[in-house]
């Protein structure tokens, strides 16, 4: 079966957990996605041994390793015959070191001007702070939300989606890339940023705020309690008896009340909740306490059980062990067994996009470190193994 991306290659230089999962991401539908780890600087830290390194399965899986010596001349010719074999550079380097490898843009573009170069920043690629690290907390500081996130009085919340946002936008935009440079010849420079991907991570409610006039937004720049939402059957949050939290989306009331409203104990035709004003205007907060009451006469499960039932639109918030074991999750391979040579049968992370004709597939562990060098040497530059055999005497790989 052919893959997507089949005949793409891609060149990972990453450090953070989000370009290199983006790079896996092309790697799952077919691209050769080759990690050049540089010496003597080691991009990661070693792994404890007898530990299984989850966190490298995940976002170096379907990845050829080649180890290279860039304080050697000679290295640094390999580097820039591979940069100019490739289709894609996924990176996340400062450009300072970019530029003292060179692997920089401008640099790469010379002999291969339709190269794809994908690199995530800290703060966008223009303005005073392009060159401010990647840390998708400071991001996250700055993006807006945080505040608005917590119960009211307590300690802004920092949910770390971030990074997965710029994980998603950044193969998004080299993907977009690969298409114009089929129509162009053109390759270009690709840039999304932790910042950017923590405003859309909140794009509704920022978009929102721009939208409406300067003397409302203050009631968007501020967390509005659990118990004084809008409507108290949509977007709104109540315990159980067993302290698990079922979550509410029905914005239509007169939909859904009929169906509700007996099995938290209540009437249909309660007369201070027959109308949708009355359930959202001027018995809300009465309505939100009856509810908080109702909800909290069963545990988690029973309410799941209600709902599936009654088809309605709620549903209990879980932790980590729920999808970990839901068969929702291994029908459509969210997570998939690993058959470890080293640790046997595990779970792992497996693919979020299906496609019906060119599916991921997972073709291979995370490497070792340079465990495909002298290959990727061989077949995609055409250097013998004699030559490759001098390259590793002289310490120029690995």
């Amino acid at each position: 079966m052919s893959a997507a991306l089949d005949d793409v290659v891609v060149l990972d230089l990453t450090t953070s957990f989000s370009s290199a999962l983006t790079a896996a991401f092309l790697a799952d539908f077919g691209g050769q996605v080759i990690r050049l780890e540089l010496l003597p600087q080691a991009s990661e830290p070693e792994q404890e041994k007898g530990a299984w390194d989850y966190e490298a399965d995940l976002i170096h899986r379907n990845k050829q390793s080649v180890q290279i010596d860039p304080q050697q001349e000679r290295g640094r010719q390999l580097l820039a015959e591979l940069a100019a074999k490739a289709d894609v550079i996924i990176t996340d380097w400062p450009l300072a070191r970019l530029q003292q490898v060179g692997l920089d843009y401008a640099t790469v573009a010379q002999a291969n001007a339709g190269i794809v170069f994908g690199r995530t920043s800290g703060f966008g690629p223009q303005g005073p702070d392009s060159e401010l690290p990647l840390i998708d907390e400071l991001a996250a500081c700055r993006a807006g939300a945080m505040p608005t996130l917590p119960q009211p009085g307590e300690a802004p919340v920092y949910t770390g989606a971030g990074a997965m946002h710029a994980t998603v936008l950044l193969a998004f935009g080299v993907i977009t890339a690969l298409v114009h440079r089929q129509a162009t010849g053109e390759g270009q420079e690709v840039d999304t940023s932790f910042f950017a991907a923590n405003m859309y991570g909140a794009s509704l409610d920022l978009q929102a705020f721009l939208a409406i006039d300067e003397g409302q937004r203050e009631r968007l720049m501020h967390p509005i309690s659990r118990l004084d939402v809008s409507n108290p059957i949509s977007g709104s949050l109540y315990p159980s008896s067993d302290g698990r939290w079922v979550t509410l989306t029905m914005p239509d009331t007169d939909r859904w009340w009929p169906l509700l409203a007996p099995e938290v104990g209540l009437e249909v035709d309660d007369e201070r909740f027959n109308s949708h004003e009355k359930r959202c205007e001027i018995n809300r907060l009465e309505l939100i306490q009856e509810l908080e009451a109702g909800f909290q006469k069963h545990p988690g499960a029973h309410w799941r059980e209600v709902f599936a039932e009654k088809h309605m639109s709620a549903d209990v918030i879980e932790q980590f062990d729920y999808p970990a074991q839901d068969p929702q999750v291994a029908a459509n391979k969210y997570i998939v067994e690993l058959d470890h040579p080293s640790f046997g049968k595990l779970n792992s992370l497996g693919f979020p996009i299906f496609m019906s004709e060119s599916p991921a597939r997972l073709r291979s562990l995370a490497p070792c470190r340079g465990q495909h060098t002298g290959a990727v040497l061989h077949e995609l530059l055409g250097y013998s193994e004699d030559e490759i055999y001098q390259f590793t005497a002289d310490g120029v790989v690995v």
